[in-house]
Parts: C-alpha cells; sequence; structure tokens
C-alpha cells in the first residue's frame, strides 16, 4: 500500500470515528459555485414522472431479485461480492455498469428503476437525485487517480513521478481517458492535467504550454474507464489515466501521482486547490473536490429492502475487506447527511454516522 493510501486511509478513519469538521470557506461539493449540479453544473432535468421518493425501510421490498446500477470503477468489488451476497441473502443480483453520470441519467431522464445506485462522485447523487429520485445516500469508498502504461509504451523505461508530464508531452505518446460527459473518471482525468499548471504552496509541476501539450497528446475512445486497460493492452493507446484501484489491480506498471493533481487528499488546502480545476462538457459543468463514492437506494427501488441490504453489505467487514481488496478505500463508518438521515433505512443507519460534512466535503 502506497504511503498516500495510508494517509488517506488514516484521515477517513479519524473522521469516521469524530465529528465531522464541517471546514468554513469549502462550498458543498469541494468549489463549485451555486446554480451548478452533478459536481459543478446545470442539469436541466426535470423531476416528476414516476421518480417521487418513497422512504425505505429495511423491512420492505425483499424481492427474489435485485437491480444496481453502477460506476464502471465499481465493477471490479461489486463483481467480487456479488457470489457471495447471492448465496448469503437468497437473492438473484443484476448489475449493470456504466459511467457514473450515465448511470444517474438511467433513473432521471430514461425513467428505469434500480434498488442501488453507486456512484464514483457522491454529488451526482447529492444534486441530480435527491430529492426528485431518493432521499438519502451514504459516503462509502475513495480512490484516487494514477497513470498506467505497458513496458513497452513509448518513455515507458523514462517515466516517474517526477517528471511523467515531461514523457506524456512527447509527440509519440496517445494519452486514452474516459469521456468526462458520462464518466467522473473522465472529468476527474481533464482535472489532473489542469492541476499540475495551478499553484500549491508556491510551487506548480509544470507550465500552461505543457498543460496544452497533455491536451493534445488526450484522446477520449470510450465512455467509460473499464474498457481503457484493453485498449491500453492493444496498443491502441500508449498511457492512460484512470482511477488507482484499476491501476493497482491489473498487474501493468503505474505511476502514483502527487497528491496536489491526484485527487486523494481530503482536507481544507487541498479541496480549495482542486477546486480550481473545472471541466465543462455536455452534461454540466463539474468542479474539482476530493474523491468520494456515494450509493443509496433510489426513491423508484422495486426491492428496496434488497437494496438496502447491500448497502449494509459495503458498511460492514465483508464489503470492505473487498473494497481494499480491488484496491479502494473503505470509509469506515460509512457517512450519511444529517439532513437527511430519518430516510436512511434502519440496516443502514445501524453501521453509518450521520454527519453535515466529511472533511471539507459538505454533504
Amino acid at each position: 500500500m502506497s504511503k498516500q493510501r495510508r494517509s488517506r486511509r488514516a484521515f477517513l478513519g479519524s473522521v469516521g470515528a469524530t465529528v465531522a469538521l464541517g471546514l468554513a470557506g469549502c462550498s458543498g461539493d469541494g468549489g463549485d459555485g451555486g446554480g451548478s449540479d452533478g459536481s459543478g453544473g446545470t442539469d436541466g432535468e426535470s423531476g416528476g414522472g414516476d421518480g417521487g421518493t418513497t422512504t425505505t425501510t429495511s423491512g420492505g421490498g425483499m424481492a427474489d431479485s435485485m437491480t444496481i446500477f453502477h460506476a464502471g470503477s465499481l465493477a471490479p468489488p461489486f463483481g467480487e461480492a456479488e457470489p457471495q451476497f447471492e448465496e448469503e441473502f437468497g437473492v438473484d443480483v443484476n448489475r449493470e455498469a456504466k459511467g457514473s453520470v450515465a448511470s444517474t441519467q438511467k433513473i432521471t431522464q430514461q425513467g428505469r428503476r434500480a434498488d442501488v445506485l453507486g456512484v464514483s462522485d457522491f454529488r451526482l447523487i447529492r444534486n441530480r437525485i435527491l430529492p426528485d429520485y431518493g432521499n438519502w445516500y451514504a459516503i462509502f469508498t475513495t480512490n484516487s487517480m494514477s497513470i498506467q502504461y505497458r513496458e513497452d509504451s513509448p518513455g515507458a523505461g523514462d517515466i516517474s513521478k517526477d517528471n511523467w508530464w515531461e514523457v506524456l508531452t512527447r509527440d509519440d505518446v496517445t494519452i486514452g481517458h474516459s469521456d468526462p460527459a458520462v464518466d467522473p473518471g473522465g472529468y476527474r482525468a481533464v482535472m489532473t492535467q489542469q492541476l499540475g499548471k495551478e499553484s500549491f504552496d508556491g510551487e506548480r509541476l509544470y507550465d500552461e504550454s505543457t498543460y496544452q501539450a497533455l491536451r493534445d497528446n488526450s484522446v477520449v475512445p470510450t465512455g467509460t474507464e473499464t474498457n481503457l486497460e484493453g485498449q491500453l493492452e492493444s496498443g491502441e493507446l500508449d498511457y492512460v489515466m484512470y482511477y488507482q484501484s484499476i491501476s493497482s489491480t491489473s498487474g501493468k506498471p503505474f505511476i502514483d501521482l502527487q497528491p496536489e493533481v491526484d485527487l486523494s487528499q481530503a482536507s481544507s488546502d487541498y479541496a480549495q486547490h482542486y477546486a480550481k480545476a473545472e471541466v465543462e462538457t455536455g452534461s454540466g459543468t463539474f468542479t474539482g473536490a476530493p474523491i468520494a463514492y456515494g450509493i443509496t437506494v433510489p426513491g423508484v427501488a422495486e426491492a428496496p429492502g434488497r437494496g438496502a441490504q447491500w448497502v449494509e453489505y459495503f458498511a460492514t467487514d465483508p464489503g470492505r475487506t473487498v473494497l481494499e481488496d480491488m484496491g479502494l478505500v473503505p470509509v469506515d463508518p460509512i457517512v450519511v447527511p444529517e439532513s437527511g438521515e430519518d430516510a436512511v433505512p434502519d440496516r443502514v443507519m445501524e453501521v453509518a454516522s450521520a454527519q453535515s460534512a466529511l472533511g471539507p466535503l459538505e454533504l
């Protein structure tokens, strides 16, 4: 485990065991302004339809099957947990992995139903699901950004944590990341590049021209990060920018990035720095913040009791072990917003901490 991951684990453990900091000066999603949504953009979606919320309880909705919409980066831990969960609870789990923005839109735009929604940016639930399609959520795990490559990628013999931007701006290099309009991994990859040119404690990694060269070498070949690894293996891409959880479990070489750019540090100073990054897309404008994953049982769930079981599973030892094995850093205990505490299913509330903030992140 890297030093950065240990520091994040220590921070989140201390926050989960004490009262949240609720730091002044940090906006509700780590820096985006008023009137913004889903990590910073105007959504343009209307509520209504069949999206009215219902209060879920631990005793209701115990169907024989359940549906989960989730981020691509949650496919490894959710896939690992699925057979164990099915055997323990006698339920058939049906999962659909897609970018978190697109997963959210299945509910808000396509009128589809799911018993669990898991996203890599909790603000997508807070700003796009609540209050029309749900009434609570939990922050349950964290991650960081990284760069992965092949042993025969151009410049692979030269690249290091201290010079990755020099290698990635060479003429013969192609960098891949997922689509920022549908996947937080995509807009976070762009943010990582943006933050390298921004000053932190009086220093920056590179200048504006280097940032532009990084963007010139970057392509968007896929909607979600789960497809990038195969394109890296095939040689279509030389380097990919995605989550450390994917890099650390794939067996290929990768670079852990500086905390100034990897979006891993849940402190006030770093949150204010991350908020300097902003990415405009067709689905909204997204603002930089420490990475925090969210999960909920939507108000449109057909088996809300099963959904609550799934959330509880990932808030307890079996699920936390799976998250750790898949390279993620669990939040222990999981955190739910105080403002929605009454709507949280009993079985989830028993393993959660109700707070107004998680470090600099207002809930």
